[in-house]
């Protein structure tokens, strides 16, 4: 999962794309870059936070009153500054892209653009892919001083035709304006938003609407599935869908990864964590279990363990303090460096704890390590009984449209029961949603019909004809990645982290 913004000012707009990123810091900590444009292109890319890489030795020379920024974990790719975004493609015009997802035939179409297409792929990062993909349709069509919307379209087109998988792109063609795009099935999230500036209209595309409300921008609306999305320098905006598509976004967002003030697809995450928090307190409540306290894993957990304490009129407490200078651990490349990050991570209040039957909430159970270390903290700050909510169900599968939920043999509940699981992480009790309360809760009665993206739960992936040999390669491909992550020594891992 990644972060994306892109925006068309009046002036510099270095400062307010840094701004964004860092509301968009949770979406990942590995890499972030910026580039913008004023006559030339402007790059600084660095491994780490937004607030590490960029300072004021360097942002005073990206100049320009367009341009885009990302902040990136891997889920296809290593951790190298070769696959940090935003990537440039110097012909035709210029183009400078980003984006949010995965394809899910990266490895076939790489080799495709580099035996038929002739092009250098420098990294492993699938945006790259894209802007080839894009660039080179463009390229081949007649261009004059300034592109047309049918020019633009048809590059679009192309890539709809060719990269096949999730991915929310946003984007700048020199000399000509800002661009935006989002897969045929509307997977990741991607916003539209505008201000108005001192002399004209101001614009902005980003993967979240709390990095718009941080700089005052007004939503106007989500890109939609399959639409391209041009502002000209003359600040004309043009869009059209070009495909006909199912819209199915990814459920996870609003479970977990999306922040809670943020609004995707005209949905409310905080009010969707609140309903899945409502169901859940039915499933507790009847099996009358003798719960003296309601504690969150913080933090994406902590408005649907309000709402379970409210429903079963118990106590809600802050057993655990989270050192908000530790990154989340599920964006963490690789399993030891995970294991031995959650007591940097957390922390338990021995008095709000001892001698009582604690219910841990959670947004979900990924690998079982972390709920395990979490279950073993609270039994040793005194807790008599621990029972354990995941408020979304068990993650059988990976995720090949952009989550890091990578391989089958990671994952707790891929060969587990319920039961197993509960023995396996220490839990006296454990719950799980269950997928239909899921999806209820998150479109809600505004949006009965919404279907949603939840392969990750159901093995049922909805693009790109995923059979078992392309979750076998998957799972080769991502094993070989993490290994040659974590050559080395461990604590020189958690250094890069």
């Amino acid at each position: 999962m990644c972060g994306c913004v892109a925006i068309y000012g009046n002036d510099s707009v270095a400062p307010d794309i840094y701004d964004a990123m860092i509301a968009m810091q949770h979406r990942g900590q590995d890499a972030a870059g910026i580039t913008t444009y004023d006559g030339k292109i402007r790059i600084k890319k660095g491994l780490g936070l937004v607030r590490d890489i960029f300072d004021e030795r360097n942002m005073p020379r990206l100049k320009g009153d367009i341009g885009i920024g990302h902040v990136r974990y891997p889920t296809v790719g290593g951790t190298g500054i070769e696959d940090t975004q935003p990537f440039v493609a110097y012909s035709p015009y210029g183009i400078v892209m980003a984006h949010n997802g995965n394809l899910v035939n990266y490895h076939e179409l790489k080799k495709e653009m580099i035996e038929k297409d002739k092009r250098l792929m420098n990294s492993c990062c699938d945006v790259e892919v894209i802007l080839g993909v894009f660039a080179v349709a463009l390229g081949k069509q007649k261009l004059d001083d300034k592109i047309t919307m049918e020019q633009l379209h048809n590059a679009v087109l192309e890539v709809y035709k060719r990269c096949i998988g999730s991915y929310s792109v946003v984007g700048f063609i020199a000399g000509q304006g800002m661009f935006a795009f989002r897969d045929p099935h509307g997977v990741r999230p991607l916003l539209f938003g505008s201000r108005n500036g001192a002399m004209r209209k101001e614009y902005i595309f980003t993967s979240e609407t709390a990095s718009m409300d941080l700089l005052n921008f007004e939503l106007e609306r989500d890109v939609k599935p399959g639409e391209v999305i041009f502002i000209n320098e003359k600040r004309e905006v043009h869009s059209k869908v070009l495909t006909d598509r199912k819209h199915i976004p990814c459920i996870f967002e609003y479970v977990y990864f999306a922040r809670p003030d943020s609004l995707l697809d005209n949905i409310s995450v905080y009010k969707s964590r609140i309903r899945l928090g409502k169901i859940m307190a039915k499933q507790i409540k009847n099996a009358k279990l003798d719960i003296d306290v309601v504690v969150p894993v913080p933090d994406s957990s902590r408005t649907a363990a309000l709402e379970i304490a409210q429903e079963l009129e118990l106590r809600y407490r802050e057993g655990l303090v989270k050192n908000r200078y530790i990154g989340r651990t599920f964006i963490m490349p690789g399993q030891k460096a995970r294991r031995k990050s959650i007591r940097y991570k957390l922390n338990a209040m021995k008095k709000e704890l001892i001698g009582k039957n604690v219910l841990l909430v959670d947004d979900s159970i990924v690998r079982g390590n972390t709920s395990r270390k979490i279950i073993q903290m609270v039994r040793e700050a005194g807790a008599k009984k621990v029972y354990f909510c995941s408020f979304s169900p068990p993650v059988t599968n990976p995720c090949l449209y952009g989550i890091d939920v990578p391989t089958r043999r990671e994952l707790i509940a891929h060969d587990l029961t319920i039961d197993e699981i509960c023995k396996s992480i220490g839990a006296d009790k454990l719950f799980y949603q269950t997928h239909d309360d899921m999806i209820n809760a998150v479109r809600h009665k505004l949006f009965p019909d919404q279907a949603f993206c939840s392969a990750c739960f159901t093995g049922k992936y909805p693009i790109g004809n995923v059979n078992e040999e392309i979750l076998r390669k998957a799972d080769e491909v991502r094993c070989c990645e993490k290994k040659d992550y974590l050559d080395g020594d461990d604590e020189d891992q958690l250094n890069l982290l």
